[in-house]
Order: structure tokens, then C-alpha cells, then sequence
């Protein structure tokens, strides 16, 4: 072999040498600066976590004195708890709290979000930490003997909450209807309390509780459950790290035993009914 031949290979090998020590050395200046640009650190850092959430029983909502409590809130405490930090809620109108979120209002949604693929191009989901599914309160006398099917014709007037999810499923199971937008979920059952609609759609207990408070008035015909789904927190997207805590929180609340115990408390039982305004 020549000496330029010889050196010509000692060379190649020291790139190779060179560019093999360099491959994981540039894999831990990427973890480092994901890592430092988590969420998670930031939360860390400032000693507080934002918590963005829209205002609806028995999620979220402000009892007699203002105060924010629901399911949420006690979700959102005993995160803040654990991580060490305090929290602050952010109440954002439902159609905005995405946006809001990526514009950096705060941390997380935890607002009984459910996964959709088109909210799933926007933001990241973590693993389920509460289930549910959409219930139809209905006004008695004006769909008294009707049928699913009978529901979905131009004669029907449905109210939901505008870009929730039942303003999506009602348009698409019942096309044929018409669809009555409202910024909250009271405005559209109070629509159906008044005669002004035939019905709405919510998440469980919704119905079932507004038709217990207004017997005479409203009712659960049928037993049919909506778009069952989970809902998870929503964090904005390229943050492994905060997917990653998150998720192992929420896992270590259901083997507890602590996610059921609350969500039974605010969603089986009204026994927090005397909190708040009647």
C-alpha cells in the first residue's frame, strides 16, 4: 500500500471516528434544548401552572362566591399539588381556548376536551383522564312519541353550544335539522326549556340533571350515548416532555383510585349542588 493510499484511508477513518462521536453528541444537544423549551421546565421555573378552561357544570363553574370549583378545578389542584407549584385558571370562552393556547394564555387545556382529528392537527392529546358521551334533553310536549329518525327533519330546532362538540355531532347525525348556536351551554337548554327548540345535546349528567330540575318541562328519551370518548388535556404540539409527565400522572390518578373517586363526586352525585347559584 502507498503512503498515499495509507494516509488517504487514515483519513477516512478519522471522519468516520469523528462524525460517530459527533451523531451523539448532537442527540443530546436536542434532547437538552427540547427539554429546556418544554412546558414543563417553564412551569418549573416560574412556580406556577395556567390552566386554560371554559365555564360548564359540573366541570367548571363559579359557586355562590365567585369562586371557581368542578371537576376541573380538583383536577387542576392536585396536578399543581404534585408538581410542587401553584396554579392559576385561565376561563376562556370554548370557541378561543385553542387558539388562546397556542397564543401562550397559559399551559394546558383541561376543560373536558375530547380528541378530534381536526383539533388533533392543531394540539396534542394526552391520555384520557375522565370519559363521557353526548345525552338529548329534549322538551317533553313538543317531541312527545317521536323517534331518533323522527328527529332529524326541517321541522326540528336544536340548540347547542357554538364549536362544541354536540354543535358537531348534531350536524352530523341530524342533518336535516336546524342548528341554533349558542355561546354557552345553559343559553341552549334554556332555548329548549322555553319552547323556542326541541332539543339539545350535552355531556353526561348534563341532561339527565337539567331534566331532573325541570321534570314537567324537560326529559331523556333516549338511552342512547353520543360520540362516547375520552377527554385529555391539550398541550401545544413538539413538547415530548410534557406529554410524557402528563400521562404518567394521569396513570398513577386512575391506579389511585383518585380520578374516579372525583369524577363520580361532581358527575354521579349532586351532593355540590348547595355550591352553586340554582
Amino acid at each position: 500500500m502507498t503512503s498515499i493510499t495509507r494516509r488517504m484511508l487514515g483519513a477516512a477513518l478519522g471522519a468516520t471516528l469523528a462524525a460517530g462521536l459527533a451523531l451523539p453528541a448532537a442527540a443530546q444537544t436536542a434532547a437538552q434544548t427540547l427539554t429546556s423549551e418544554s412546558v414543563i421546565t417553564q412551569i418549573q421555573e416560574e412556580g406556577v401552572i395556567r390552566i386554560g378552561l371554559s365555564l360548564f357544570v359540573p366541570w367548571s363553574m363559579r359557586d355562590v362566591n365567585g369562586d371557581l370549583i368542578g371537576f376541573e378545578l380538583d383536577v387542576g389542584r392536585k396536578l399543581a399539588e404534585d408538581m410542587g407549584v401553584e396554579v392559576e385558571f385561565v376561563p376562556t370562552a370554548w370557541d378561543g381556548i385553542i387558539p388562546a393556547l397556542l397564543g401562550g394564555n397559559f399551559d394546558v387545556i383541561i376543560s373536558g376536551m375530547s380528541w378530534t382529528a381536526q383539533r388533533n392537527l392543531t394540539v396534542n392529546f394526552t391520555d384520557p383522564y375522565a370519559f363521557t358521551g353526548l345525552g338529548i334533553l329534549t322538551n317533553t310536549n313538543m317531541t312527545e312519541g317521536m323517534s331518533l329518525e323522527d328527529l332529524n327533519s326541517p321541522e326540528i330546532i336544536f340548540a347547542a353550544r357554538r364549536g362544541a362538540t354536540p354543535a358537531v355531532v348534531i350536524a352530523e347525525r341530524f342533518p336535516e335539522a336546524q342548528l341554533l348556536l349558542f355561546d354557552e351551554d345553559g343559553a341552549a337548554t334554556q332555548e329548549v326549556l322555553n319552547g323556542n327548540a326541541h332539543a339539545t345535546m350535552s355531556s353526561q349528567p348534563t341532561p339527565n340533571r337539567e331534566a331532573g330540575r325541570n321534570p314537567d318541562v324537560l326529559s331523556v328519551p333516549f338511552d342512547t350515548l353520543f360520540n362516547p370518548t375520552g377527554e385529555g388535556f391539550a398541550v401545544r404540539r413538539g413538547d415530548p416532555d410534557a406529554l410524557n409527565y402528563f400521562n404518567n400522572w394521569i396513570a398513577q390518578q386512575w391506579r389511585s383510585g383518585w380520578l374516579k373517586e372525583r369524577h363520580d363526586y361532581w358527575f354521579a352525585t349532586e351532593d355540590w349542588a348547595d355550591q352553586v347559584a340554582q
